[in-house]
C-alpha cells in the first residue's frame, strides 16, 4: 500500500467507536490504538466467518509483523468504520490490509496491515491454513 487507501479498495466493513480513553494529550487517537482496532476488524471478521474458534480451535493466528501509516486525526467521540482485504494467502500465512476511515470518509484516516502466522495452539509450530479459514481470507481477498 504505497498512496492513501480509498473505501472502494476494501471487501469487509465494521462500524466502530472511539472511546473516551482513546484520545492522547494532543487530543486525537493515539497511534496505538490503531493498532487495537486493526486487531479487532481482523478476528472479527475472522469469528464471525465462522473460520476461527478463539477459545477451543487448535489453529491460531501470531503477528510476526505490522506497519501504520497515519494520514488524518480522528478522535473521540467520532464513529469510524474499519476496512479490511486480504493481500496475499500464503501456506501458513496471511497478510491482512487494513484502513480506518471517519464514517463516510472516502479516504483513510489511516491504513496498515499485519501479517499472521498460523500455529499450532500448543506447539507453536506453523501449520497449513485449514480449509476453512483459507476459503474466508479467499472471500475478501484481491
Amino acid at each position: 500500500m504505497s498512496e492513501r487507501a480509498k473505501r472502494s479498495d476494501y471487501r469487509h466493513f465494521l462500524p466502530l467507536q472511539t472511546r473516551w480513553a482513546d484520545n492522547d494529550i494532543y487530543g486525537h487517537l493515539n497511534n496505538v490504538v490503531h493498532y487495537g482496532l486493526f486487531d479487532t476488524i481482523v478476528n472479527e471478521y475472522l469469528i464471525a466467518s465462522g473460520a476461527l474458534d478463539i477459545h477451543e480451535g487448535a489453529v491460531i493466528g501470531l503477528v510476526v509483523e505490522t506497519g501504520c501509516r497515519y494520514f488524518a486525526p480522528l478522535e473521540f467521540p467520532q464513529k469510524l468504520e474499519g476496512a479490511l482485504r486480504v493481500a496475499k494467502i500464503g501456506n501458513s500465512s496471511v497478510r491482512y490490509e487494513l484502513a480506518i476511515f471517519a464514517e463516510g470518509a472516502q479516504e483513510a484516516a489511516a491504513q496498515g496491515h499485519f501479517v499472521h502466522v498460523y500455529v499450532d495452539r500448543r506447539a507453536r509450530r506453523p501449520v497449513p491454513l485449514p480449509d476453512g479459514l483459507r476459503k474466508a481470507l479467499e472471500k475478501i481477498g484481491v
